[in-house]
């Protein structure tokens, strides 16, 4: 063989050698590109994948947010090669510190989407449950009018008002819910705990259907917020229907007043509407709030006792009375401060 042919049979053998080791360095360069981690650094991050994102698209908003300091050039064809970033689904996702590129593909991939929790609390209002689920920024606003709204909930059923129909609880839900469905849920919670509670309830009660009950709940959840005290004040109110007393509840007075501005007034009471039970006889029309289980419970068992009255100790609890008596003297003590 001659010097030249042998020149370059090395030459060949060597830039396929040299090649073979560019492209071995590459692949291990790109395996450890992707292997690498997302810049979240302490806390989770939310990212959001918008319908119709790409691969490419999806490591510019990466790098974009700050989250991603590589080229998504480089970072897209080491990804098509170790990672294959195909079918993403849309959505809210939680990054976690450590998580590399890798496991974010297989995360969009598999549609682990971020769920979210929203706390509808008991003893507020329709109204403020509204405000909250419509302030939130990851569930679809309901765009019903007021009067559509019970229908749309609890479809042909007649309800009179949503009011204490949906059940305090925390619901889970993925971006872009409608906050119609959360509702739905929370009526559909309702209606089994108001049937179970019903069914169980404590013989010869003053309610004729299980939405008397509902409403008696609402307001003992309106009265206390203390466990130990939930069947004690139904026992009050309880003793009262049974005698033909009127309810005398603050709460309820409260509900049927229009822009309440906190300072009930002698005039308030005096005020004719339909939840005022100072002027009115028996329960008011519908519930005034959302009620617990707890408070369901109580309405359906509240305690034996021979009390009618109640004022608050201003420690949080009351102090019940048997007769109006003794009711004025706790309250000289408690609200006035008279010995």
């Amino acid at each position: 063989m001659g010097k030249l042919k042998r020149f370059l049979l090395i030459g060949s053998v060597t830039m396929v050698i040299l090649a073979t080791l560019l492209v071995l360095i590459g692949a291990y360069w790109s395996q450890r590109l992707v292997d690498t981690p997302l810049q979240v650094t302490e806390q989770p991050v939310l990212f959001e994948v918008m319908s119709g994102m790409h691969a490419k698209s999806v490591l510019q908003k990466l790098q974009q947010q700050g989250l991603w300091h590589h080229s998504s050039d480089v970072s897209y064809l080491a990804s098509r090669v170790w990672a294959n970033p195909q079918h993403l689904q849309a959505g809210v996702y939680q990054l976690q510190p450590g998580q590399t590129l890798t496991q974010f593909w297989q995360q969009l991939a598999a549609g682990r989407q971020h769920q979210f929790a929203i706390t509808l609390v008991e003893g507020q209002t329709l109204s403020q449950w509204l405000s909250l689920l419509q302030s939130h920024d990851y569930l679809k606003p309901i765009d019903l009018a007021p009067e559509n709204l019970g229908e749309a909930i609890a479809g042909a059923s007649a309800v009179k008002s949503l009011e204490g129909l949906l059940a305090p609880d925390t619901y889970h839900f993925f971006a872009a819910t409608p906050a119609l469905e959360i509702l739905r849920k929370a009526y559909a919670t309702q209606q089994e705990r108001l049937q179970s509670v019903w069914q169980d309830r404590a013989l010869d009660l003053p309610y004729t259907e299980p939405y008397e009950l509902l409403i008696m709940a609402s307001i003992i959840e309106k009265e206390t917020g203390l466990s130990g005290e939930r069947d004690v004040v139904s026992s009050v109110f309880v003793n009262r229907l049974r005698t033909g007393m009127r309810l005398q509840s603050d709460p309820t007075t409260i509900y049927g007043i229009k822009d309440f501005d906190g300072n009930l007034t002698r005039a308030h009471l005096r005020e004719s509407t339909p939840f005022n039970t100072y002027r009115i006889d028996g329960l008011p029309p519908t519930p005034i709030a959302m009620p617990s289980l707890a408070s369901l419970r109580a309405a359906a068992h509240p305690a034996t006792t021979d009390y009618f009255y109640f004022v608050a100790d201003g420690s949080g609890g009351h102090v019940f009375s048997r007769t109006l008596e003794e009711h004025n003297r706790a309250v000289n003590r408690y609200q006035r401060g008279m010995n």
